[in-house]
């Protein structure tokens, strides 16, 4: 894809949203505690590509755009009385839960943004930019690696003292059952999955249900309460 020299973009717009949660939402909210994640990952690559890191700054934005719109759109559904996708109801359902740990949200909104959202997003993308999803890898892998490199300092800032987290903590064995390495592998070749779907709306939109269900059925169990 041809890159251009000057592209305006709604990114503004949607850090705007997530800084407006940000101050509205108690901190401890369950909800609250995946924005600051997600918000810290878009400003993160709303810097890498006014710093010329990605080779195609109108693919990683359209990317990252769309990307934050699925979570908002779910945001806005909750809010409303609606029905958000499966893969979020769980962190909306136990959000306010005194038996979750904070970096259980975290995990859970990162669960369900990775495993449904993201795939969604790369064929959304597709579609605005006339592109295949192949021409998106390169910011697909880009994204990914910042996420990851996140979570490794979410996993510092949530996770208890070492003094604290025993080998026994129910924590620890929740914690290793999920990967965000695995999912992001898993929602590539979803979204090429849904791509090549793309021409038969029924089958593509029940592999779109059973994602979004098994997503949610992995986020609800990464939110199981833990005792103290």
């Amino acid at each position: 894809m041809a890159q251009l020299e000057q592209f305006t973009t709604p990114v503004d717009a949607v850090v705007s949203r997530m800084r407006a949660l940000d101050a509205a939402l108690p901190a401890r909210d369950g909800v609250a505690v995946f924005n600051r994640v997600y918000l810290a990952v878009t400003e993160a690559v709303d810097r890498q590509v006014d710093a010329g890191r990605f080779p195609d700054p109108r693919a990683a934005i359209t990317l990252d755009v769309r990307f934050a719109e699925r979570y908002l759109s779910a945001v806005d559904a909750a809010a409303s009385d609606g029905r958000p996708p499966a893969c979020w109801r769980p962190l909306f359902q136990f959000r306010r839960h005194p038996g979750v740990r904070p970096l259980q949200f975290a995990l859970a909104g990162i669960n369900a943004h990775i495993g449904h959202d993201l795939a969604l997003a790369v064929v959304d993308a597709c579609h605005s930019l006339g592109c295949e999803p192949g021409e998106l890898e390169d910011e697909f892998d880009r994204v990914g690696d910042l996420l990851v490199s996140l979570e490794e300092h979410i996993r510092e800032d949530l996770m208890p003292g070492p003094d604290l987290l025993q080998i026994a903590d129910p924590l620890t064995h929740l914690l290793g059952s999920w990967s965000l390495e695995r999912a992001r592998d898993a929602t590539w070749a979803a979204a090429r999955a849904l791509w090549a779907l793309r021409r038969l709306p029924d089958l593509a939109g029940e592999f779109t249900e059973r994602l979004d269900a098994a997503v949610g059925f992995a986020g609800r169990m990464l939110l199981t309460p833990l005792p103290d």
